[in-house]
């Protein structure tokens, strides 16, 4: 896809998401796990404090999730997609219980505790939270067509959606420099570029590419509240954009939805073809 005259991107967030099978596993588990924090200048001891405990539940929420996909796997092109399992099967945080905590003995400054948590598992496609729709105008092009995307959510809140290239690389669309407000009302159907923007999506293949047909995806956040989901990479234009050595991204994206209650968000993923 080619953004005005700028080719589009996405990486971890390039494979769709497949519906999964039913979890075969519901129960909570007990998860043990340790965080650290270090206290600035102007920090408070609960600042700090608070700080550890929430490394180690977000630790303990990454090693839960881990037990739950076992049972509940996200498949794409016959592998599975590791990187994704975070945006399909999430934990919620029922009970914690400190096991130790205190200062580090070399390091005053650091700030170590340990927790046992009760972790339940939470699966967005049984309906619980917010859900989104994301559908395009078509998922077959040449290359001069223009694309269209539509997209609803369940809930008042906030829209991001994301370009992903052949090539891995990934491109945040909205919002933008030019459409900065992303809020949407529950239940509205809205469209991007909306009417009247000077902004087009135009099917392109990315220098170089040799072959008859080039698969792109267009991947959808939806979140109760405005959140700043990537801050990281270059601006090209009114676009940020990663390239596909942008691996961090996708460690900085999962770990930032995992911060936010599983019923606070959603995800849907679209997929076209561009075709010689």
């Amino acid at each position: 896809m080619r953004i005005g005259n700028m080719k589009s991107l996405l990486v971890i967030l390039a494979v769709a998401l497949l519906p999964l099978a039913s979890p075969a596993a519901e129960a909570p588990v007990w998860v043990e796990s340790s965080g650290e924090a270090r206290q600035g200048e102007y920090d408070t001891l609960k600042e700090t404090k608070d700080r550890a405990r929430r490394d180690a539940q977000l630790r303990a929420l990454e090693t839960a999730v881990g037990t739950f996909i076992k049972a509940h796997t996200l498949v794409s092109n016959n592998q599975v997609a590791d990187d994704l399992v975070y945006a399909s099967v999430r934990g919620r945080v029922r009970q914690t219980e400190v096991l130790a905590e205190g200062w580090d003995e070399k390091d005053r400054t650091t700030y170590r505790v340990k927790l046992r948590i009760l972790v339940e598992p939470v699966y967005p496609e049984k309906g619980e939270g917010i859900s989104a729709r994301l559908s395009l105008s078509r998922d077959q092009l040449h290359e001069g067509d223009d694309l269209k995307i539509h997209y609803q959510s369940s809930a008042d809140g906030y829209v991001y959606l994301f370009s992903v290239a052949a090539d891995g690389s990934v491109t945040l669309l909205f919002p933008n420099t030019l459409h900065k407000d992303n809020s949407v009302n529950k239940g509205t159907a809205y469209e991007f570029p909306p009417s009247g923007s000077p902004i087009r999506l135009l099917a392109a293949f990315l220098p170089g590419f040799k072959g008859t047909v080039a698969e792109e995806k267009v991947k959808l956040i939806a979140t109760r509240k405005k959140e700043d989901l990537l801050p990281l990479g270059f601006q090209e234009g009114m676009f940020t954009t990663f390239d596909a050595t942008s691996t961090g991204m996708i460690n900085d994206l999962v770990r930032r939805l995992n911060q936010l209650d599983p019923a606070e968000w959603a995800d849907a993923t679209a997929v076209y073809r561009i075709v010689r």
